[in-house]
């Protein structure tokens, strides 16, 4: 029996990716939207209406008419800009995570994310946890309710692409050893007071990090009779990462953010 060789057994002959730096978001990716002109001069209602989880707006006392979006909202879907594509432009890098829930709806926020690449995220990252922590930074994941949609990109950060640990973060099982909460889902009303009691077990000083559409704002699942709208309901927030769901770059950066806030809070 012939013996196979290496680059039969693992397929393409590499194990781990050794540039990601290299790496970049497809064109297909829907990312932010982004608006052409202003003001609009189409039917604004159906615009409006194609967002299904009404993440474009208008101010009333508007005119000419100028349409905003909530990033905390947004789902990615690009209904909006099959009905005005003259409009409405899909990017293909996603919105920035920010610090306070009014950047996610502000006009301004139609930057996209860092243009640093992961590599240079992270070692800033490290060298910052580094310097205030002396160890590694920990993190609790909570999924209060979610479609797993946003745990499949946190899995991705400890895979051998991304692998966060090298940055010196890492995922620990108690939120007593947590020094970070990364919670994912609108806060369903069952998961509600689980969400909580993570919260107060978590000791101080903590971060809490809403990640993705639903946690930032109810996403597609809205603010109904079975969730809460949003996790800064039940706990307080101190970074929004946006998306539906957001990448693993995005992850990080939001991770970034976070640790800078801790280092302004003088935490």
């Amino acid at each position: 029996m012939k013996k196979k060789s290496d680059k039969e057994i693992l397929g393409n002959g590499i194990e781990t990716v050794r540039d990601i730096d290299n790496w970049h978001i497809s064109s297909n990716y829907k990312g932010s939207i982004s608006f052409n002109v202003e003001p609009f001069n189409g039917n604004t209602e159906q615009v409006l209406d194609s967002c299904p989880t009404r993440a474009l707006s208008t101010a009333k006392d508007d005119k000419p008419v100028t349409i905003s979006v909530d990033h905390g909202k947004c789902i990615m879907c690009g209904y909006c800009s099959q009905i005005a594509p003259e409009f409405i432009t899909i990017q293909s890098k996603p919105a920035s995570p920010v610090k306070l829930k009014k950047q996610l709806s502000e006009y301004s926020n139609s930057q996209i994310q860092s243009e640093k690449s992961f590599e240079e995220i992270g070692n800033e990252l490290r060298e910052k946890i580094k310097k205030m922590f002396g160890r590694s930074l920990a993190i609790r994941e909570v999924d209060a309710g979610s479609c797993n949609g946003c745990e499949i990109e946190i899995t991705a950060l400890n895979n051998p692409i991304y692998d966060i640990e090298r940055f010196g973060i890492h995922f620990v099982a108690s939120p007593r050893h947590a020094d970070v909460l990364l919670v994912t889902g609108p806060a369903s009303k069952n998961m509600e007071s689980a969400l909580l009691q993570t919260y107060e077990a978590t000791p101080g000083p903590k971060i809490v990090i809403s990640v993705g559409a639903c946690a930032c704002s109810g996403g597609i699942f809205g603010n109904t009779y079975a969730t809460t709208g949003g996790i800064d309901k039940v706990v307080p927030v101190d970074v929004y990462i946006p998306g539906c769901p957001p990448r693993p770059e995005v992850l990080i950066q939001g991770l970034l953010l976070a640790v800078d806030r801790m280092i302004t809070n003088g935490i």
